[in-house]
C-alpha cells in the first residue's frame, strides 16, 4: 500500500453501509478504522474484515478514538443517531475531511423526501462541526448490499458536494477506489439533491421491484472544463 494513502475511519462501520464501504476500501489497499459506540463491536467487525486477507489493515475503536486515529472520517450512521455521533467526535475531527453519507430518512415514510431544517444533513454537519472541518457529502444513492458484494459491478454514479474543492477531489478518489464514478456536484448546500434522491430511489425500488436503483450522469465532460 502506498505510504501516502490516508487512513479512513468509518463511523458506523458495523452497519450495512459502513461495512460495504469498508470492505471495498480495504480491498483497494486502504487502512480502515471501524468506529462504533461499542469498542467491542468495532473490534469484532474489524476482525471479520481482516479475515478477507485484503491489502489494507483493519482495527476497531470507539467513535472518538477512531476519528482521532484517522486522516479522513466517514459518517455512515442512521440519521436518527447522527447528532450524538457528531457531538462525540467534534473535537477529534477538527482539521480533517469529514465525509457525510447520512440521509434524513424518517421512518416509516422513508420513500418521502423529508429534509432537515438546515436544508440537508451535510450542511447541518458543516454548521455544527465548524469551518475547520471540510465536510463532503457523498454515497447517498448507492445500495448498501451492492457495496457489500465485492464481486458486484455497481451501476451507480456518486454526487460529491462540499465547500472545499480539494476535499471534494480527495473524496472523488475514494469513490473511484470503491469501484464507482464520482462527479463534482458543487457546494455542501447541493447535498440536498442527493439526499432527497435517496427517498425517490426507495420509492422506485418498491414501485418497480428494482434491486437497488441508482443514478447515472449522462454526457461526456468537455476537455478543460472548469470543475
Amino acid at each position: 500500500m502506498a505510504d501516502t494513502r490516508p487512513t479512513l475511519a468509518i463511523l458506523g462501520g458495523t452497519g450495512d453501509l459502513g461495512w460495504g464501504l469498508a470492505i471495498r476500501w480495504l480491498k483497494a489497499g486502504y487502512d480502515i478504522v471501524v468506529g462504533s459506540r461499542s469498542g467491542e463491536r468495532a473490534e469484532e467487525a474489524a476482525d471479520k474484515l481482516a479475515g478477507f486477507g485484503f491489502p489494507g489493515t483493519a482495527r476497531g475503536l470507539e467513535n472518538a478514538e477512531a476519528t482521532a486515529a484517522a486522516d479522513i472520517v466517514v459518517l455512515t450512521v442512521p440519521f436518527v443517531n447522527r447528532q450524538v455521533v457528531l457531538e462525540t467526535v467534534k473535537d477529534a475531527v477538527q482539521g480533517k475531511v469529514f465525509v457525510d453519507v447520512t440521509v434524513p430518512l424518517v421512518p416509516p415514510r422513508v420513500s418521502r423526501v423529508q429534509l432537515p431544517p438546515e436544508g440537508s444533513a451535510a450542511r447541518g454537519s458543516q454548521e455544527f462541526l465548524g469551518e475547520e472541518v471540510r465536510v463532503v457529502s457523498a454515497f447517498q444513492n448507492v445500495a448498501a448490499d451492492h457495496l457489500a458484494d465485492i464481486e458486484h459491478d455497481i451501476d451507480c454514479d456518486v454526487l460529491v458536494s462540499g465547500n472545499d474543492k480539494a476535499a471534494r477531489e480527495t473524496v472523488l478518489g475514494l469513490v473511484e477506489a470503491a469501484g464507482m464514478k464520482g462527479w463534482h456536484a458543487g457546494p455542501v448546500d447541493n447535498s440536498a439533491a442527493a439526499e432527497a434522491l435517496t427517498s425517490v430511489l426507495i420509492f422506485l425500488n418498491r414501485t418497480y421491484g428494482i434491486d437497488g436503483a441508482g443514478i447515472r450522469i449522462t454526457g461526456e465532460p468537455r476537455s478543460g472544463a472548469d470543475r
